[in-house]
């Protein structure tokens, strides 16, 4: 990673404009073409230095519903179910965890109704139970990382 693209992360972590050529715009911030930005963010993404680059979504905002869900997984297996876990369009991202319940994940669903029937094909295709972590109250961490 070099100093632009340092500087591309760091930049994006401040937010990413809504408009026509978005990109354009954050490019001409940066002092670089457009198009430079577009090949460099894809770089990141393909060298795994960025997992995503998207929006987050207000799901219940959006009459949907989101769930943090936990498993116990033999570290063994834990690769293998955390690739079955991430072939759901509904989960987010997971994370391995050093606890008894190893493997944290976020279900985000169009719909509230389809929270339970996720988590059910979940245990279906692992053959493991998980153990949902509902939202009590919500609070803003303003999470920024430095590159």
């Amino acid at each position: 990673m070099d100093a632009l693209d340092r500087a591309i992360l760091n930049t994006l972590q401040d937010g990413f404009p809504v408009c026509e050529r978005p990109f354009r715009l954050v490019a001409a911030g940066l002092g670089i073409s457009e198009t430079t930005l577009i090949e460099r963010l894809e770089a990141l993404l393909a060298a795994g230095m960025l997992s995503r680059f998207g929006p987050l979504y207000h799901a219940e905002r959006l009459g949907g519903a989101v769930l943090l869900a936990a498993m116990r997984v033999p570290t063994a297996d834990l690769e293998r179910v955390a690739a079955l876990v991430n072939e759901f369009p509904e989960v987010a991202h997971n994370y391995a965890r050093d606890h008894e319940l190893n493997l944290w994940f976020v279900i985000a669903t169009e719909h509230p109704a389809r929270v339970p029937a996720v988590v059910t094909e979940i245990e279906s295709v692992t053959g493991l139970k998980v153990y949902p972590f509902p939202k009590r109250e919500e609070y803003f961490v303003g999470l920024r990382f430095e590159v």
